[in-house]
């Protein structure tokens, strides 16, 4: 990975991630042109730094579906008893640790069809999940990072505190700071 590469996926990262690499999100999605060069010994880099990890969960043609997560927040996400019980209905199992869990994601992502209960492993509520996926989409009381179906304030208070992530982040690249520099400088800033 050149510098030049390395610099514009960190950009990309901060502004698709930034909630998750500061620690108040679980997880995020980012589709991105990944070349395999150099990009598995940056993985191991930035996951050592930053304690997130990065999945490829799914390819096509030149573009890669990264799953962005901060394994800790995740395994809380999905260890939710009335979760678990919202994903056995897609094939999660109770005896699925979360490397499994995450398999199982990317296995129906294979399928042709986007799982609609990955919200459930982006952090949004169950509650959003299952409305969305009865209302096929529509009817939605609030439409932001995701659409909301239920608690339409509290959504609307979490949007503005990953909008403040991605800002702070981001104006400490502009800055010229290191991408884990700029990691640290904006989690104490929060």
């Amino acid at each position: 990975m050149s510098e030049h590469e390395r610099q514009s996926f960190e950009h990309t990262l901060a502004v698709h991630s930034a909630p998750t690499l500061l620690g108040i999100k679980c997880a995020n999605l980012i589709s991105a042109a990944i070349k395999k060069k150099g990009f598995l010994s940056y993985q191991r880099e930035f996951e050592s730094n930053s304690g997130i990890k990065l999945r490829v969960l799914c390819k096509c043609r030149e573009r890669q579906l990264l799953y962005v997560y901060h394994e800790t927040l995740l395994a809380m996400q999905l260890g939710q008893p009335d979760i678990r019980a919202f994903l056995s209905q897609f094939g999660y199992t109770d005896n699925m640790d979360l490397q499994q869990m995450l398999m199982q994601l990317a296995k129906r992502m294979q399928c042709g069809n986007f799982p609609h209960e990955i919200g459930i492993f982006l952090g949004y509520p169950l509650a959003d999940v299952k409305g969305f996926i009865a209302n096929h989409g529509k009817n939605c009381l609030l439409c932001g990072c995701w659409k909301v179906y239920s608690d339409p304030e509290s959504a609307q208070r979490t949007f503005a505190n990953y909008d403040r992530c991605r800002d702070i982040l981001c104006d400490k690249l502009q800055q010229g700071c290191d991408f884990f520099r700029a990691l640290e400088l904006s989690k104490e800033e929060l």
